[in-house]
Order: C-alpha cells, then structure tokens, then sequence
C-alpha cells in the first residue's frame, strides 16, 4: 500500500491493461496478476449453472403448461416464445444498469439473486393448489387453470425473465474484457474465449435437456425444476449511460442544424485529456459515415464548452454512429431466431410423437433438443482446432474467416435446417408406423450448426464493433434478437392459426397428426431465404468503425489500436 505513490517502472506501465478495466479495488488491472485465461474459466462455469437453469425451464415448459396447466398446444407454444422473447429483450435493461450504475460483475451478482423465481416456480410443480387439478373423466376435459395460478405461475417465469435479462448482456463482453486487445497474443485468446463461451452454452444446455429432463420425467416437476433452481446459486466500472450520451449528440445536432451550423466548416471539438471524458473510454478516430452528427461536435460558442447538450466531442459522437452503423447487421440476422424458437416447441411435439427408444431406454421428448447441443459441443473445438488455422493459412485472416462471413455461413445453413425439418416431418404423417426419433437428427445438426456460426460471430462482431462505453449494450443487442426472434415467432403462430382454421382445423393443432407443422416449416424456410438474401445485400455494403477514418481528433499520449474495418470479404 505504502508504494502506491511511487512513481510506476515503465515494465509495470506494459503490463497494465490499455481498455481501461480496473480491478476489484478500482485501480487499473494488471494483465499479470489478473484477467485472461486466469479470470475466464469462472466466466465460463457461470454461463453453464445459468444455461443448465434456463434451458431445464424452457424444454420443459411447454410440456408443463399442456400437461399440468391444461393449455392447449398453439397458447402453450405462444407463451414459451413470449417468455423466452422477454428474457432475451430485457438484456437491454441489464446492460443499461450495467453500463449506467452498477458496472458488468455487480449486475451479475444481483440478477443471479433475482434469478430465484426459480422457486417460486418449484413451488407452483409442487402445491396442488397452484395448478388446476388432473383429469378424472373419460375422455379427459380438462380444468382451465384460475386467474390465481397462472399469476402465480407468470411472475415466476417473470423474475427468471429479468434474471436472465441482467445476466447475459455481461457474462460475454465481461469475460472478452480479461484480454487486452492491444495485446497480439491476448487479442487472439479474446476470439477463443468466444468460441469456448459458446461452448459453455451448449454444455449448459446439454445438462438442462438431458440430465435435467430425465429427473422430471423419473422424479416428477418438483424435482425437474428444483435441482436447476440449486444449481443456479452454486471487473469494470459504470461508464454512464449510453442512451443519455445518444440524447445528448442527437439534441446537439437537431439544434446546431436548425442553427444553420456546417461541420465541414467548423473545428470538431474534442477534450485534450489523454482519455475521452466517458469514464474509462479511449478517445475515438472521426469518421465520415453520418455527416449529420458531426454537428453536435462542430465549435460555435465557447460557453457550449462542458454542456454536453449544446457541444458533444468527437468521441461522443463516434459512440452513436458505431451504435447506428450495426443496426442493419442485427436487423437482417433476427430471422435465424425465429427458426430456433421452434426447438422448445413444435420440435418437442415432433419427438413426442416418435419412437424414442434407445435400446431398453426411451428418450424424453423434452431431452430430444440435445442433438443440437451436441453438435454444438462437437463443432466448437473442430473449429477452433482444425478450421480456424487452415482458414488462417488460406485466408491470412486471425480468424479465418470474418464475423460477417461466419454469421453469414450461419443464415445459410438455416435455410436447409427448415426444409430438413418440412421434409421428415412430411415422412412422419404419412409413415405407416411411429419413425425413429433420430430422423429428427439432420434438422437439429443444421439448426445447431446455423447457431455455432452465427452466434459466435455475432459475438465477436457486436463485441468489436463496439466502444469502450457501450460494450453491454452492445452484447445486449445481439441477445434481443433471440427475445424478437421468439416474439415473431408468437405472432407467426397466431396468423397461421386464425388464417388456417383455428383449433381443431388449422395447421397448428394439439393433436399433431391432424394439423400440418410441415408447412409452418416450409413459410419459415421462405423468411430464411429472403433473409438471407438482405443479410448479403447489408454486409456487402457494411463499413467497419475504422474504415473511413480521417484524422485522429485526440492528443498525443491517447492509448488505441486500429483494426481493419469488418467487411463481409
């Protein structure tokens, strides 16, 4: 402690981090002592408590709501997609929080807590009052759940919603974080700690599906739901808020605008401190995207000076464009999400209705997702072992391929995965007797392949593309996709079932075998097509932060490294 004051070695300023992440104690971390590989296994071990919990919740939910809540099938699919849609839009208020107040580990310390509604949901498999009672009459009519018991059921999945809400916009960018970037070595670490992040997910998820299942199955809900809930509870600072600094460019623009006010004509103004005035932020190079809002940055009164609604710096400025130039990215990848909601729902009633036995053992429906888990889990190290250096040699790229090529690989093979599933689907209903379970393999290996790269791009993309002050909100958006994606989902469901008949006639029936889910599989093939073909169009015409750079606006002394612009090739 006594030698804090003391002037720092120059061997000890190389070995402090250059993105500005502090230590537990606030100070700035030392890559010696802390950070990488050495922080990144606990980082990863959380990820896979949290997947084992949300995933043993989301394959088994539909079941739970048509089997012991009494809701027909469309309504139970609808309300897994909504759930699964609010878990992934609320990483906007995790980030928000993270980025604005509490900083990325403490937001993931409080939401883990808020992530006990897991007991309340034990509670509702394990009180026969919260649930409606079983059938007694032949045939069965079953008894609709009360206004009680599904307000009891709904604010349970509600806090596991917000849970995962605060959760997973920081668990990625905080543990990309332990690499410093402007390190070679660590910066090459950074991209294989996404693709072993991922593979955390996948474990995580193979231990919801499959362990996870398989006690619910032989034990009943309560201990289907109680074990996840157990295995639940087993550093950077607050930069401000992202969206109030978006206000602040946006008013200064709109007003220096209507002043008549010409940026080209003006000097930029930025702070001459060696780092941004965002706490923790390098300063950013100014680019020529977005002309418009270089106005919040152009000089015309000295008194603007400090009031950040009147005179932004260039930084500032540069944060939003980054914000506004991935939107067309994280718009033209939404489509692959609504693909993947099907793999709790209209995948679970498919294997329902197959033959599941595996030797003198039968497979759970709720479990059958675990061949795309697998395949996760297979993909991740043959990528990351064998792709990426022969990639590496072809290409000259550090990562084979780039983020916009991988994502791009991901939306092209979903297109497949849908026609896959259409096709057996078709076979199913029209076979004399049940089908091997395992014919549901091709449509699983694709759609499991489809999320390897995409996912794992979108990660190393958002990541990248972000700035120092916005990199939860930028995991954020990726995430929210996945909450879209299943929203959209919800809605496709409900226009196919009131346009082909409702219950009973429609496409979308309890009983599978009277409805046609094939040519839900088919229209979702059809978006994937056309998806696909924007996502070509957007990252053909991407350019990355740095491309177009003019002059670095900062003073000498700012700590930054440029990186080629991502393009799609």
């Amino acid at each position: 402690m006594g030698n804090e004051s003391l002037p720092m070695k120059t061997t000890d300023m190389a070995a402090l981090v250059s993105n500005g992440c502090v230590d537990v104690r606030g100070r700035i971390a030392d890559k010696r002592k802390t950070g990488g590989w050495k922080a990144s296994p606990f980082i990863i071990m959380n990820e896979v408590a949290e997947r084992l919990a949300f995933y043993a919740i989301a394959v088994n939910l539909v079941t739970y709501l048509i089997v012991e809540m009494h809701q027909p099938l469309a309504d139970a699919a609808t309300h897994v997609t909504d759930w699964v849609g609010a878990a992934f839009v609320l990483t906007l208020l995790g980030a928000f929080l993270a980025d604005s107040y509490l900083g990325r580990f403490k937001t993931i310390l409080i939401f883990s807590c808020i992530y006990a509604g897991m007991v309340l949901l034990t509670l509702s498999a394990s009180i026969d009052s919260l649930r409606p009672p079983p059938c007694t009459s032949i045939p069965c009519i079953p008894v609709p759940a009360t206004a009680r018991q599904e307000w009891f059921l709904y604010s349970a999945l509600g806090l596991i919603a917000l849970g995962t809400g605060g959760i997973k916009p920081c668990v990625s960018s905080f543990g990309a974080d332990q690499f410093d970037e402007a390190d070679e070595g660590e910066a090459q670490n950074k991209y294989s700690f996404f693709n072993w992040f991922f593979f955390a997910i996948n474990m995580g998820a193979l231990l919801g599906i499959t362990a996870m299942v398989y006690l619910q199955v032989k034990k009943g809900w309560v201990w289907g739901f109680a074990v996840p809930s157990a295995a639940m509870f087993t550093s950077v600072r607050p930069m401000g808020s992202a969206f109030t600094r978006f206000a602040q460019v946006l008013a200064a623009s709109i007003r220096n605008h209507s002043r008549g006010v010409r940026a080209r004509e003006r000097e930029l103004y930025e702070v001459e401190t060696p780092e941004s005035d965002i706490p923790g932020a390098r300063k950013l190079f100014h680019t020529q995207q977005y002309e418009f809002l270089d106005k919040a940055a152009a000089a015309v009164d000295p008194k603007d000076i400090g009031n950040r609604w009147r005179l932004c710096t260039v930084t500032q400025v540069e944060e939003l464009k980054s914000f506004i130039r991935v939107l067309p990215i994280w718009a033209s990848t939404i489509a692959l999400a609504i693909s993947f909601a099907q793999l709790s729902t209209f995948f679970v009633r498919q294997a329902a209705m197959m033959d599941r036995k595996l030797g003198g053992f039968e497979i759970p429906a709720s479990s059958v997702p675990v061949f795309a888990s697998i395949n996760g889990l297979l993909l991740v190290p043959v990528y990351e072992g064998v792709i990426v250096p022969l990639l590496r040699k072809k290409t000259g790229h550090r990562r084979g391929i780039t983020s916009l090529q991988r994502m791009g690989v991901g939306l092209f093979v979903s297109i497949f995965a849908m026609v896959a599933a259409a096709v057996v689907e078709k076979r199913r209903r029209e076979s004399a007797g049940p089908m091997s379970v395992f014919w549901l393999l091709p449509q699983y290996f694709l759609i499991g392949s489809a999320e390897v790269f995409t996912y794992v791009g979108q990660l190393e993309f958002f990541y990248d593309e972000a700035t120092d002050g916005t990199r939860s909100l930028s995991s954020a958006m990726f995430l929210s996709e996945v909450g879209i994606g299943s929203w959209l989902s919800t809605a496709l469901v409900k226009i196919i079932e009131g346009t082909t008949g409702g219950e009973g006639k429609g496409w979308l029936q309890s009983t599978i075998n009277k409805g046609r889910i094939d040519y839900l599989y088919w229209v979702l093939c059809g978006i994937n097509g056309v998806n696909f073909l924007v996502y070509l169009f957007v990252a053909v015409n991407y350019k990355g932060r740095s491309e177009g750079s003019s002059s670095v606006v900062a003073e000498d002394g700012v700590v930054g490294v440029v990186e080629e612009g991502e393009k799609l090739g």
